[in-house]
C-alpha cells in the first residue's frame, strides 16, 4: 500500500463516505410500537490516506453506559482527526435495550447471542443480521466495549481471542489494567467476526447503568493508543504496563448471607489471604472468603445480600 495512495470509498446503508469526509449514517431497524423509527447512529471518519478501517462500538448490551459515554467523548475530543484509514463509531447498538434501561431487547433476547442474524427472525436477530451485513464487511478489526452486569464491578480490562494474533496485538497495544483471553460464545458478535477474520478486542470495565470515570478514562486512552499505534491518530504510545492474566476463576458464595468484600478491586492477592466475608443477620454464623492463589481480583460482586452459588470475585494468576 502506498504512503500517497487515497483511502477507500466506504458505503454503509446504500450511503457514501468519501476518503476525507466524515458523515452519520443510520440503519433503519424496526418502529416502536407507536410508530416511532428506531435506528442505530454510525458515524463514519473516513481519512484521505490509505489505512485500515476500525469500528469503535458500544452499547451492545442496552444497560452498559459506560462505553456508551467513553464513545460519546471521543467524538466530542477536538484531537479526534483520522490522519488516515477509516474509523467507524457506533456509540449504542442496541437502542432498543437502552431505551428501556435493559442489557436486551423488549422480547428478553440478548442481541450478542443473535449474530448473525436473520433478516426475518426476532428483534435482537434483525438487528445482528443489519450489522452483520451492513458494518462487518467494511472494517478490518474493531474494539468492543462492555461493562460488567448487574451490581458486578469490572475492573478495566481486555479481552482477545486466544486463536486470533491479530487480536492480541491490539489487547497489548491497548493496554488495559489486565489483558487475557477469553473463549468465543456461540452467537456472540466477536465469533462472527472471528468467522469473518476480523479482529475484535472487548473491553470490560465498570458495572451497568452506573458511570464509572475510571472505566471512562482508561477506556478513551486504549481506543487511542490502539489508533495511535496504527498510525491513524496522532501522538505517542505509552509504555507498555498491562498485565497479563493466563488463567481466571470465579470464586462464588459457599452459603447464603451479607457479602462484605476486604479488598479492593484491581489489588494484588497472595494465597489465603481473605478476600470479604459472608454473615448471617443474626451474627451467628460466618464464613471467610479465602484467595486460592496468588493473583489479581479484576471482578467484585456488589450486590450485598447473596445466596448460595452466587459469584463474588472474578480472580487471575
Amino acid at each position: 500500500m502506498a504512503a500517497d495512495e487515497e483511502n477507500k470509498v466506504i458505503v454503509i446503508n446504500g450511503e457514501t463516505i468519501s476518503p476525507g469526509e466524515n458523515k452519520l449514517v443510520k440503519i433503519n431497524i424496526a418502529r416502536l410500537p407507536t410508530g416511532t423509527l428506531i435506528d442505530i447512529p454510525v458515524h463514519v471518519f473516513n481519512g484521505k490516506k490509505a489505512g485500515p478501517t476500525v469500528l469503535l462500538q458500544a452499547g451492545l448490551h442496552g444497560d452498559e453506559i459506560n462505553g456508551v459515554e467513553t464513545l460519546r467523548r471521543l467524538l466530542q475530543d477536538s484531537q479526534f482527526k483520522i490522519k488516515k484509514g477509516a474509523v467507524i463509531v457506533v456509540p449504542i447498538l442496541n437502542i432498543f435495550g437502552f431505551i428501556h434501561f435493559s442489557r436486551d431487547v423488549p422480547d428478553g433476547k440478548d442481541v450478542n447471542r443473535s449474530f448473525p442474524g436473520s433478516r426475518t427472525g426476532s428483534l435482537a436477530s434483525r438487528i445482528a443480521y443489519h450489522y452483520t451485513n451492513e458494518i462487518l464487511p467494511q472494517i478490518d478489526f474493531g474494539v468492543d466495549l462492555h461493562t460488567g452486569g448487574g451490581l458486578r464491578n469490572n475492573f478495566p480490562q481486555i479481552r482477545f481471542t486466544l486463536e486470533d494474533e491479530k487480536s492480541k496485538e491490539l489487547a497489548l497495544l491497548f493496554n488495559a489494567p489486565f489483558h487475557f483471553s477469553s473463549r468465543l460464545i456461540a452467537g456472540s458478535f466477536r465469533k462472527t467476526a472471528f468467522k469473518m477474520e476480523k479482529p475484535i478486542v472487548v473491553y470490560e470495565a465498570g458495572e451497568s447503568m452506573r458511570f464509572d470515570e475510571q472505566s471512562i478514562k482508561t477506556g478513551i486512552q486504549g481506543v487511542k493508543n490502539i489508533l495511535i499505534g496504527c498510525q491513524m491518530l496522532s501522538g505517542k504510545v505509552p509504555k507498555k504496563t498491562s498485565v497479563r492474566v493466563e488463567a481466571t476463576r470465579w470464586i462464588r458464595a459457599s452459603r447464603a448471607g451479607m457479602f462484605i468484600p476486604a479488598v479492593k478491586n484491581g489489588s494484588a492477592i497472595a494465597k489465603d489471604e481473605v478476600l470479604g466475608t459472608i454473615t448471617d443477620t443474626y451474627a451467628k454464623k460466618s464464613k471467610k472468603i479465602k484467595a486460592p492463589f496468588d493473583g489479581y481480583v479484576f471482578c467484585i460482586n456488589n450486590q450485598a445480600v447473596v445466596n448460595q452459588g452466587d459469584a463474588l470475585f472474578h480472580i487471575g494468576k
